[in-house]
């Protein structure tokens, strides 16, 4: 029988899974649509423009679909977990409002200028709307990431009666944690907007698109992914050494780490036996544990059974941050290879063309692994040394979960569904919209003519 605190994380799981899905492209999409609207206004160029006009489309539907999930994940804060604003409502409460602020104050009503005002408005003032929504959007994330490092590594408050109550509104907002995890989270919504954009425009020349917006967005996405991997493992880095500082036991069950060891080895796999506390069929690097996370290959590592109460489950730890950083890895490889490839011949081929269309979603699998690894990795706590899980569901009877836990699940899979079908049918009429007017066929043709030129070169 699942009890209802089983039932009401699984159902907050589910629904903070999907939404994270749309801002973990939206936040960095909007940087893009700036970039390719800076483009055309400094080159007069009708190709950038084109490409904007494709992309603001898809990051309308992404921000819609980001929005409604996330009003439904809001209202189980107090459904399911009445005992989490009760105790913390003070604090997470103004930083929810902060983030709604942003949300829909700036990226609501400036995207509508954004879609629409296109004709209607200066190209000046289409672009500082265009800004504005970028804005917005890096707001949104700096409000929740703020909340959840806090949840994460809480301070600048005082317990009064078994409340908390905000005394230090810089420390809450600016914890330990933060600075970290914005960066991360920033990085990650790159890659994943990034590879979205290198995948359905791979998908197009597929199908036969030959003009150049499709090319010249997937020769920016490429680039861009190629940047910013090398710095997504720099912050990685960075992540885990304030992570070892500030929760230990999280990273002793990411890395399977049973006692406190000295040079202590990095486990590349294993299926890690909680009963015995063992690591089976291991197959590890030694010292390298020990090297990366303290920069000492004779450094200590505190294990978990310095932790026997208060550690998080180790599976889905262990597991979560091997497939975030092998898909990361992969990435990375793709990236490269595509722009090395684009510099040696200035076209794709079509295998690597196939190969990035199978990338378009490969960094949500990342950022959902990521997130998995950050969230149960706080268990058993809501808030760390502060609230307990336990202490604040709802008591509310299982069946009454269950029913909507249901109905969220039937939902999302089909939203999901419509979503990713959508992109692709939005993908294929691409390929066959007719030019939007002379002077942009002129210039398709000269730039393709070009581009063959230099090919038989």
């Amino acid at each position: 029988m699942l009890d209802t605190l089983l039932l009401s994380r699984m159902q907050f799981a589910a629904n903070i899974s999907f939404h994270i899905l749309f801002p973990s492209i939206s936040i960095a999409l909007c940087w893009f649509l700036l970039f390719f609207k800076v483009q055309f206004n400094r080159t007069g160029d009708e190709i950038w423009m084109r490409i904007y006009r494709f992309w603001v489309k898809v990051f309308a539907l992404t921000f819609a679909l980001g929005v409604v999930s996330g009003i439904t994940m809001s209202f189980q804060f107090g459904t399911n977990w009445p005992g989490y604003m009760k105790t913390v409502g003070n604090i997470a409460g103004p930083l929810l409002g902060y983030e709604v602020l942003t949300a829909f104050f700036l990226e609501a009503t400036f995207l509508g200028i954004m879609l629409f005002g296109i004709n209607r408005v200066s190209n000046r003032i289409h672009t500082l709307a265009t800004f504005l929504v970028t804005f917005g959007t890096s707001m949104s994330a700096f409000w929740i990431i703020s909340l959840n490092s806090w949840m994460q590594t809480p301070q600048g408050f005082e317990m009064r009666e078994g409340v908390a109550h905000p005394v230090n509104w810089l420390a809450i907002i600016f914890n330990p944690s933060m600075p970290y995890r914005l960066a991360h989270m920033l990085t990650a919504s790159g890659l994943t907007a990034g590879f979205l954009i290198a995948g359905l425009s791979a998908y197009r020349i597929l199908k036969g698109d030959h003009k150049l917006a499709p090319r010249r967005a997937l020769k920016v996405a490429l680039i861009a992914c190629g940047l910013l991997i090398p710095l997504q493992i720099l912050l990685g880095d960075m992540h885990g050494l304030n992570t070892l500082h500030h929760q230990p036991a999280k990273i002793a069950a990411v890395e399977a780490v049973w006692h406190t060891e000295t040079s202590a080895p990095l486990v590349l796999f294993a299926i890690p036996d909680e009963k015995t506390q063992r690591n089976l069929f291991a197959i590890e690097i030694p010292h390298a544990a020990s090297l990366i996370l303290t920069h000492d290959y004779q450094g200590t590592l505190q294990g978990l059974d310095k932790f026997p109460n208060d550690h998080p489950p180790v599976k889905p730890l262990f597991f979560g941050f091997r497939i975030m950083v092998g898909v990361g890895m992969l990435m990375l490889i793709v990236a490269w290879a595509g722009c090395w490839q684009l510099i040696r011949t200035r076209e794709l081929s079509p295998f690597m063309l196939k190969v990035i269309v199978s990338m378009t979603f490969s960094g949500w699998v990342a950022t959902l692994a990521g997130w998995y690894v950050t969230e149960i990795g706080r268990q058993p706590y809501l808030v760390s040394g502060v609230l307990k899980t336990v202490d604040a569901v709802t008591q509310v009877a299982p069946q009454h979960v269950g029913i909507s836990l249901a109905i969220y699940l039937v939902l999302y899979a089909t939203l999901l569904f419509a979503y990713v079908r959508t992109l692709f049918v939005m993908a294929r009429k691409a390929v066959l919209v007719d030019r939007p007017d002379e002077l942009s066929t002129l210039q398709d043709q000269l730039a393709n003519k070009r581009i063959a030129a230099e090919a038989r070169v």
